[in-house]
């Protein structure tokens, strides 16, 4: 091919790009192979045992039982049976014991014990059937009069689990500047070498509840060079409801998941954690199943559908009972999207438009949906394969990731 372009400057254009490009790949390398939880289960402290997944699995399934026929009505796609199945096998995919604001400021001998036997309880769960896959504590936050309680409490909870467990996370809260993050990544080498573990052993969550995090000082939205301080270790970004209405002034009689500011809040993170392969994990609702079980049981599923509607597809769980509602808001949202997913996914493989003509931008948002709703088993590979027998988990993952659909699976 003739051209009229210099080869130097064809060199230097070159040399920019794949730089450019190299760098892209690193700080945004998509969702990765890592499976997502619904939820995460908060549970202080003072209150954890080995006992708290099956438990609150019983106390879900008796409030199930006792509203049944209240909790029809939401239910949208006949997902009730299956969530009665997934109270029973796994209520709770991911949980965290508290030591932060759930079980608050106590004596230095009451919360050493109290870490040891956190790390204990972790380690128990690990050997359960219907166990969390994922679990771990949340600690007091960075700031000087908490961070040594923070970090104490860490090293005992990893003392009384035996080491760093599989699945194990914990969240950092409060977060309010970007050099806090380096300090945790500290944290975690300085651990590591500790304890003789392997770099990048420890992964951390970062909780976004102070408008700080939002935007900085100087205008910008430090979110993103939080990620990137990161190296790599943070999992997701937790939204905390509560601490930061507050903070932006709200009434307490308006600080909610569904208030404009905590909209933004969730909008901005959501945008800097974008193709970084870290999670956003929406709040929770102090809004529970005790007074008035059924009015707190549609609030709850309308703020668990709505997430899901904006592309938060993780939140805290408070209650046993907000386990119903949000396994049964999860599989009718998954269920649901997946009946529009196949056949336009049918239609892309096939080359036709089967009345929409899909992008593979599309393509790569409906297969993903649909590898979602697999994995928390809101359907099934063979029921998906008997609605189209070309859509099987390889095709479905080759599109969420745009590469071409392997031919022996079509």
């Amino acid at each position: 091919m003739s051209t009229h372009l210099p080869e130097h400057i064809r060199a230097r254009i070159d040399a920019v790009l794949d730089a450019v490009d190299a760098d892209l790949r690193a700080r945004y390398p998509g969702q990765g192979d890592r499976v997502q939880p619904v939820h995460t289960a908060y549970v202080a402290a003072d209150r954890a045992t080995a006992d708290t997944p099956a438990n609150w699995g019983a106390a879900a399934l008796e409030l199930l039982h006792r509203h049944a026929d209240f909790l029809v009505g939401l239910d949208v796609t006949g997902s009730l049976p299956a969530v009665q199945r997934r109270l029973t096998d796994q209520p709770i995919q991911d949980l965290r014991i508290d030591f932060e604001d759930g079980y608050g400021f106590r004596s230095d001998e009451e919360e050493d014990t109290a870490a040891i036997a956190a790390g204990k309880a972790l380690a128990s769960w690990a050997d359960q059937p219907g166990a969390p896959a994922s679990y771990g504590v949340r600690t007091k936050g960075l700031a000087a009069g908490e961070r040594r309680r923070a970090l104490r409490t860490l090293e005992l909870v990893l003392d009384g689990a035996g080491g760093v467990l599989p699945g194990f996370v914990f969240t950092v809260p409060k977060i309010r500047a970007a050099e806090q993050v380096s300090a945790i990544v500290d944290l975690c080498s300085g651990l590591e070498r500790g304890h003789g573990l392997p770099d990048h052993t420890l992964r951390f969550e970062l909780q976004i509840e102070s408008p700080q995090a939002i935007v900085a000082p100087d205008g910008t939205a430090p979110i993103a060079r939080m990620i990137s301080l990161a190296a790599g270790r943070c999992s997701a970004l937790h939204f905390g409801t509560y601490d930061y209405t507050a903070a932006c002034g709200i009434a307490a009689t308006d600080q909610a998941l569904d208030h404009p500011a905590a909209d933004h809040a969730k909008a901005v993170m959501q945008v800097a954690a974008a193709q970084t392969g870290v999670w956003i994990c929406d709040g929770s609702t102090q809004i529970v199943p005790d007074a008035d079980p059924e009015a707190a049981f549609a609030n709850h599923h309308r703020l668990v559908e709505r997430a899901l509607r904006r592309g938060y597809y993780q939140g805290w769980d408070m209650h046993p009972g907000h386990l119903i509602t949000r396994w049964l808001a999860t599989y009718d949202f998954f269920r649901t999207a997946t009946a529009v997913a196949v056949p336009r996914l049918q239609a892309y493989l096939d080359r036709r438009s089967g009345g929409v003509v899909d992008e593979p931008a599309t393509a790569e948002a409906l297969s993903t949906t649909v590898l979602r709703g697999l994995h928390c088993a809101a359907t099934s590979e063979s029921e998906l394969l008997d609605r189209a027998p070309e859509l099987t988990s390889e095709v479905l993952a080759a599109l969420a990731a745009r590469r071409t659909p392997p031919q022996e699976s079509r």
